[in-house]
């Protein structure tokens, strides 16, 4: 199988630190790829040099087959490539439906003049716009919530509304960073069920996430990080029994835990 994204020596340095160094690894269409690590390991850096809001210093990202390597995020949604952030880009003054039609902001533009005199175009994108993220609250399980106002959600319901945004460039590959930091279990679960069906669908998906059981749970492949260096690389039952990954990852959790 062709991967979809290909990452291949990637690094970048902050003032003579190596946050990340050499990272390589792959991931494949409808599959999820989990990059796990302690705090620190630069799990949000790399995703920030793939999802180009960081310019690598070393390697290249390759999105279906194209070097797309330091490229804007706008341009990489126009090829596929979606992503959500570790704290809410929510706005929480407008209604789910309104957060949710956001996110077609590139693929309905049109010309200026068509939406300064509200043109037939206008409208017709417009409406399709409307009914594409009604389809998109209903995918997530917020279909009920789409004329409330979005600060009024619960933490994980609004984690599924940045993913219903996320969802409608219609990615190729979705990166999800922390989508179950700060949730209770039963959101947990929810978000655990709705990137499985994401996958499902087809979608790549590109995950960082503390939360072990769910990593251990729902990936087909895990990379590990430890102080910008990949450690270990394999499916779960094969990192969660690898010493390396015991002792920089869930030894330093258990520690964590003990104390």
């Amino acid at each position: 199988m062709t991967a979809l994204l290909s990452v291949e020596g990637l690094g970048i340095s902050f003032g003579g630190l190596k946050a990340v160094n050499d990272v390589s690894f792959t991931v494949q269409p409808g599959e999820i790829t989990s990059v796990i690590g302690p705090n620190g390991a630069g799990k949000t850096t790399l995703f920030n040099m793939i999802s180009g809001v960081y310019q690598p210093g070393q390697g290249r990202v390759l999105l279906g087959g194209e070097d797309v390597t330091g490229m804007a995020p706008h341009l990489l949604a126009r090829r596929g490539m979606s992503r959500t952030f570790q704290n809410l880009q929510i706005f929480q003054s407008m209604t789910v439906l309104e957060n949710a039609i956001a996110g077609f902001h590139l693929s309905e533009r049109g010309p200026v003049l068509a939406d300064l005199f509200a043109l037939p175009s206008s409208r017709r994108r417009a409406a399709e716009a409307q009914a594409g993220a009604r389809d998109l609250l209903a995918r997530v399980g917020l279909e009920r919530a789409a004329e409330r106002e979005a600060g009024n959600l619960s933490y994980g319901a609004l984690k599924r509304l940045e993913i219903a945004r996320a969802l409608a460039l219609s990615p190729r590959i979705l990166l999800l960073d922390e989508p179950a930091a700060g949730c209770n279990a039963v959101e947990t679960e929810e978000i655990d069920h709705l990137i499985a069906e994401v996958a499902r669908s087809g979608v790549a998906i590109l995950l960082v996430e503390h939360d072990m059981k769910m990593v251990m749970r729902i990936s087909n492949h895990i990379v590990v990080l430890d102080h910008g260096e990949k450690i270990a690389e394999g499916d779960p039952a094969a990192v969660s029994r690898n010493p390396a990954v015991i002792a920089a990852y869930l030894g330093t959790e258990a520690a964590n835990a003990d104390g």
